[in-house]
């Protein structure tokens, strides 16, 4: 899986980065759920003054949603013969 990151300042001038947003297809059923939910985080850093500099988007996910979607959006491939 395929992971981004992101980096901007808040209101206040600080530096924040957004760490372990996953990179999903356009036709994945969760694509819209995990934009959503980044938009609103990204809000919610930006309103909280005394923000931490980094952030897990993934930790943020394993917190909100339901632990069967979390499994399915961030499932491992199961490798052939150990490759």
């Amino acid at each position: 899986m395929l992971f981004k990151s992101l980096e901007f300042k808040n209101d206040v001038g600080q530096k924040v980065k957004i760490t372990e947003i996953p990179v999903l297809a356009k036709d994945s059923p969760y694509y819209f759920m995990i934009q959503v939910r980044l938009k609103t985080f990204i809000a919610a850093t930006n309103a909280n003054k005394r923000t931490l500099k980094n952030h897990s988007f993934r930790e943020y996910l394993k917190r909100v949603l339901k632990w069967p979607v979390y499994e399915e959006i961030f499932k491992a491939p199961e490798l052939k013969n150990n490759a």
